[in-house]
């Protein structure tokens, strides 16, 4: 060999200066995958279900109605942040949801059982506990409020089961509202950070190194389009299951309605977006906070309101007790509304029965009685009776007065309601327009 090139072979084989490139190496994005990552976690789950099989014999399918069925365990997986170094996960309702089992890997290999503090399938947020001897790397959740578009941010999770994956990109979105798969999401950050089925639950970071929101796959197709949950809202929700183990459904007082082209140009409005007021309840937090009919609410929390359907899934992300700040259009000017949501009086709980159903009920032997039945309604129509008995209300069961309140309060946006009604040893559904 010439010496010339053995001496260019040697100075390739060299070893570098390690220190000193990985010093020139490390930038913001190297720098939150450091600090944040051991607060990731992953989680795993199974569920037992049961499927239904077919005998191999078609004859014997014919005349006894098919093979059976048979219980098996299914494992699903998904990811999680560490928010306090007691132990405390916030993760994806979706991730843990019928779960039997829940167990966490922490990202220094250890392997613990989780329990459900609680557990919110309309905001798809889940707190989980881990026992530690030691207290655990915990993550610092951010603000949701002042994101800007085109700014970096940083995935970590488990897509597809590969731990400790992490993604980079920028804040695409804020305020996303979409339909995907025939059910509405709303207020969701958009980012081009690969979110696949298995970041579930993982946090979205700013270079900061803060949670600024969670992750979730939705579109588990897509390229260059992910979703999370922002901050401000998983600290509202977190905060409810932390203390209460669910979300106080709140109330604020505000009735609206689509905002129809006509409506638009009789009140001076120009825009597509918004919802507007329909009514204000009597003694409501909106009423003293000077909300009025008419109104167009144009944004809650700073974030666009797109129609009636967001604006009633958005005021979901606001239990009890916490301030709401809504931007109006009124008489050509924009105003600004600030009060603090308040939890649903159970007076107006039972007014929703009577109104909406046309039903009066009390707590008895096996469900809500039926006492009286409003004529003219479809309860009426259909041969609701005194006497009646319902005992599930969306296949929730109501065992207790307080159970019927809160599932009426919950289901108070829904269009419709399913009830299950027991008149004498029969048992029958029934859908009740709502």
């Amino acid at each position: 060999m010439r010496p010339e090139l053995a001496f260019a072979l040697a100075a390739f084989l060299a070893a570098p200066n390690a220190r000193a490139d990985l010093a020139h190496r490390k930038d913001a994005v190297v720098d939150v995958v450091q600090r944040v990552s051991p607060a990731v976690v992953y989680i795993g789950t199974v569920q037992v279900v049961e499927r239904r099989f077919r005998s191999p014999d078609p004859f014997f399918d014919e005349f006894f109605g098919g093979g059976g069925t048979r219980r098996e365990s299914v494992e699903s997986l998904g990811s999680g942040v560490i928010v306090d170094p007691a132990g405390v996960i916030v993760t994806n309702d979706h991730v843990i949801r019928g779960a039997s089992q829940i167990h966490v890997v922490l990202a220094d290999g250890r392997q613990l059982d989780a329990e459900v503090i609680g557990a919110d399938a309309d905001n798809d947020l889940a707190v989980l506990k881990v026992v530690s001897k030691t207290p655990l790397p915990a993550a610092r959740l951010g603000t949701s409020s002042d994101l800007m578009i085109g700014e970096t941010v940083v995935a970590i999770g488990s897509p597809f089961g590969l731990k400790k994956t992490v993604t980079a990109g920028v804040v695409s979105a804020t305020g996303r509202s979409f339909n995907a798969e025939g059910k509405v999401y709303n207020d969701f950050i958009q980012t081009d950070a690969s979110i696949n089925p298995g970041n579930s639950g993982g946090p979205l970071m700013n270079i900061d190194g803060e949670v600024i929101g969670i992750n979730t796959a939705i579109f588990a197709s897509a390229q260059g389009i992910g979703f999370a949950i922002p901050a401000d809202k998983v600290r509202r929700i977190v905060g409810e299951l932390t203390q209460f183990g669910k979300v106080r459904p709140a109330w604020v007082g505000i009735d609206v309605v689509a905002l129809t082209p006509d409506l638009a140009r009789r009140l001076g409005w120009d825009r597509t977006f918004g919802a507007v007021v329909s009514g204000i309840q009597a003694g409501s937090p909106a009423e003293g906070a000077g909300v009025q009919q008419g109104d167009i609410v144009t944004a809650v929390g700073g974030s666009q309101v797109e129609n009636a359907e967001d604006f009633e899934v958005r005021m979901r992300g606001y239990p009890a007790k916490t301030p709401v700040a809504l931007t109006l259009f009124r008489n050509g000017q924009s105003v600004e509304a600030s009060f603090e949501a308040q939890q649903f009086p159970p007076r107006l709980a039972d007014s929703l029965a009577w109104d909406r159903l046309g039903l009066r009920l009390k707590a008895g032997q096996g469900g809500m009685v039926v006492t009286a039945v409003r004529p003219g309604t479809a309860a009426a129509r259909i041969g609701l009776e005194p006497g009646d008995i319902v005992a599930r209300l969306n296949n929730q069961p109501l065992k207790a007065l307080d159970e019927f309140r809160e599932a009426l309060i919950a289901a108070r946006s829904a269009k419709s309601v399913l009830l299950l009604v027991i008149r004498g040893r029969s048992g029958y559904y029934i859908t009740l327009p709502f």
